[in-house]
């Protein structure tokens, strides 16, 4: 029995015992005793659509007429707590069907077990932990994301993927600790834009696709640590990781005939440091971070990532009553660069030494904070390319909400978000909670 199928066992288990004790105490208007839980969740439709909308990069189905998205979603959250609040437990099962890929399936978001004893909290099992401090750029959070869900419209929180893991958290007056632990053979990649739906870069367009995750030896087990404490009101956190490379890199099984494209983990180390204060009226932060290529010390194995200076400085304000700015200033100094280049295989196109990003989001609320408009906008100094994502959300009432947006890419193909520029789609979701 693996790991999910024992959460989906206990929580089921629990849950079956906390239900009706709830309810009866709901009405009774007291507390039960031992276990009380209860059941929420949501159905969502989401359907994204090319502007190009003859366009379509992969094979027959919804996506041959421009959809790079057309999904109906039940998510339910189990949740129980034991009277003392020392256990507790969650689950968020979903079912669904992809219109595009003409299929339905079940997973498991989260799903996870609770102790908390004065200052300590551990959780295990499936879990979405969210580190640093940039909005759609991250350093020292180093856990996965899902691009192809951020890239085809789906809502904001489907960015983030659960990891299975061990999170054991301290805290005290003056400061607090989190370590997570993955344990080897548990290890979650990216999820990446594929092929058959979005029109991008691809090295080896005819090879087929296959995937080598990290063995599961002690060696590989993932690592992840966070000291957090204020001084002269400032909000400091120290990150260390060790690891690996979540988006991986392909390369071919054979150079001189290759048969098939392999997608591979090189190990990764990261440290790193956020800052967080007020001032000019709004908020100040700044994250940094080293990205130690353990596999590539030198910067002359083209097929892996070279290691990175990352840094990143954003600043908030409220311009007015319900409407909030932010812009940020992100970037990534590549080492070994010149190593990189001289190894670079004919025809692949060159990462810059320094990639830089400019990001600014708006956020405007209006009647009585049920209308919500966003533009969230990505730029490139250096490469000239750029992500633009506007969005406005109507909340009908207490558990109806519908949302309309777009992914707007640009940029010369050689670039990471002008090579995208064919993917151009405008989203609709609905989302009816209870």
């Amino acid at each position: 029995m693996d790991l999910r199928s024992i959460i989906f066992a206990g929580c089921a288990a629990f849950f079956a015992g906390a239900v009706t004790p709830t309810s009866r105490a709901a009405i009774a208007g007291s507390p039960a005793r031992g276990w009380t839980g209860g059941v929420h969740g949501f159905v969502q439709l989401n359907y994204a659509a090319r502007s190009d909308f003859a366009a379509s990069p992969g094979r027959g189905g919804l996506g041959d007429d421009g959809f790079v998205l057309g999904e109906e979603r039940l998510q339910l959250k189990l949740e129980a707590r034991s009277s003392d609040g020392t256990w507790a437990v969650l689950a968020r099962p979903e079912v669904f069907h992809d219109a595009v890929d003409k299929r339905a399936g079940a997973t498991l978001r989260e799903g996870y077990f609770d102790y908390a004893r004065d200052a300590w909290d551990v959780r295990v099992g499936r879990q979405i932990v969210t580190w640093g401090v940039g909005d759609l750029v991250f350093i020292n959070d180093v856990f996965p994301k899902d691009y192809a869900a951020f890239f085809s419209g789906r809502p904001l929180e489907y960015l983030k993927r659960g990891i299975d893991a061990l999170d054991v958290n301290y805290q005290s007056d003056s400061f607090s600790a989190e370590l997570v632990v993955v344990p080897a053979g548990f290890f979650t990649p990216d999820n990446l834009p594929s092929r058959v739906r979005f029109f991008q870069f691809d090295p080896f367009p005819a090879l087929p696709r296959e995937t080598d995750e990290p063995a599961a030896r002690f060696s590989n087990t993932e690592a992840a640590l966070r000291l957090h404490g204020t001084l002269a009101e400032t909000e400091l956190t120290v990150y260390a990781y060790r690891g690996f490379w979540r988006a991986g890199t392909f390369a071919p099984d054979h150079s001189a005939a290759p048969t098939r494209a392999i997608r591979f983990f090189p190990r990764l180390g990261v440290i790193g440091a956020t800052a967080r204060r007020s001032g000019l009226g709004g908020v100040w932060s700044a994250e940094i971070g080293y990205y130690d290529s353990r596999d590539d010390p030198r910067g002359d194995d083209p097929a892996i990532e070279n290691s990175q200076f990352r840094f990143l400085i954003v600043y908030q304000r409220q311009l007015a009553a319900d409407f909030t700015a932010s812009i940020e200033y992100y970037g990534e100094w590549m080492q070994d660069h010149a190593a990189y280049r001289r190894t670079l295989p004919p025809g692949f196109p060159a990462s810059r030494e320094l990639r830089d990003l400019v990001g600014l989001r708006l956020t405007r609320l209006l009647r009585y904070q049920t209308l919500k408009l966003s533009s969230f906008a990505f730029y490139s100094p250096g490469a000239r390319d750029f992500l633009v994502n506007p969005e406005i959300s109507y909340q009908f009432n207490d558990r109806l909400t519908a949302t309309l947006g777009g992914n707007i890419f640009g940029g010369s193909a050689q670039t990471f978000f002008g090579q995208l520029g064919r993917n151009d789609n405008a989203y609709l979701s609905a989302r009816y909670s209870f």
